[in-house]
């Protein structure tokens, strides 16, 4: 626990509960959507965006929130028209991101090569005061979107036939999901790594789900079940010396087989408390009827 006392410690800590908050807000509606896959594909268009950033010198954090903004879009966009369904334009996401993202890389110096490291698996201790505040506006930005177009977003994930006759911006709504996604994705960039970014989004709703019933409490659990888990992982990497983003994913995991073994013995002790349905004997029952 005296690491807590170094500052890169507290940052890590804060940027993995910004993440750990937000994610599941948002994996909600994917997982409600059959999208839970949606944050590895964006995370592999985001490894093109961080060799286009590494190969020109720029920030790679930036170039992957663009190019992973347009990614979602271009295969919303697609999914929209019917020409493509949504687990076929997934596909093409996972490929052509992932192998525009080793060319680019390939393409840099040496130190590019190193650096990919940090943004495939996360980095939390080399987070910087101003990485924590980027992360904590967009993340802000995120979380009040998703709260504020709860109703509108549920009925679009339910159906989205009925939210379009509702009169519901449908097209908005879904660009403003794919962009969120992309967003989200990229900040968790440093926390988890590309490659684990999606588990945050889905693991902690599908532990919930295990628990709770309604959409609102199932929310509200999987935001508590990403923070308990976030702080979990910081705090157990510290002590363990492993891997913070691997460490906060398999606390998440552990969540989810808890509320599951939890479920299931809340449901085995209600079953066993109802009382038992006795049946009238045949016999009783063909007297009866025989005097109606």
């Amino acid at each position: 626990m005296e690491l807590l006392a170094y500052p890169f410690m507290l940052r890590a800590l804060a940027g993995a509960l910004i993440i750990g908050l937000t994610a599941p807000a948002l994996g909600i509606y994917l997982v409600q959507r059959r999208l839970s896959l949606i944050g590895d594909g964006i995370g592999h268009v985001a490894l093109t965006g961080v060799g286009v950033g590494l190969l020109t010198n720029n920030s790679p954090v930036l170039t992957a929130v663009v190019v992973a903004t347009i990614g979602a879009v271009g295969v919303e966009l697609i999914r929209e028209r019917g020409r493509t369904s949504g687990d076929l334009a997934l596909a093409l996401l996972f490929y052509g991101g992932i192998a525009g993202g080793v060319v680019l890389v390939g393409l840099s110096d040496d130190k590019g090569n190193s650096n990919l490291m940090q943004y495939l698996f996360g980095s939390l201790i080399t987070t910087s005061p101003q990485d924590i505040m980027v992360i904590g506006g967009l993340a802000a930005a995120v979380l009040v979107a998703m709260l504020l177009l709860r109703p509108a977003l549920f009925a679009l994930c339910n159906d989205e036939e009925y939210a379009r006759v509702s009169g519901l911006p449908v097209r908005t709504l879904n660009i403003l999901l794919a962009v969120t996604t992309a967003v989200t994705v990229t900040i968790a960039m440093r926390t988890v790594g590309l490659l684990l970014v999606s588990a945050l989004m889905v693991v902690p709703v599908a532990a919930a789900q295990q628990v709770t019933r309604g959409f609102r409490t199932t929310m509200a659990a999987a935001m508590l079940i990403g923070l308990g888990s976030a702080a979990a992982g910081i705090l157990v990497s510290a002590e363990a010396d492993t891997a913070p983003g691997a460490t906060t994913v398999l606390m998440a995991l552990a969540a989810f087989l808890g509320t599951t073994i939890g479920g299931m013995v809340r449901r085995g002790l209600r079953r066993h408390s109802r009382p038992p349905v006795t049946a009238e004997p045949p016999d009783v029952v063909i007297k009866m009827l025989g005097q109606s």
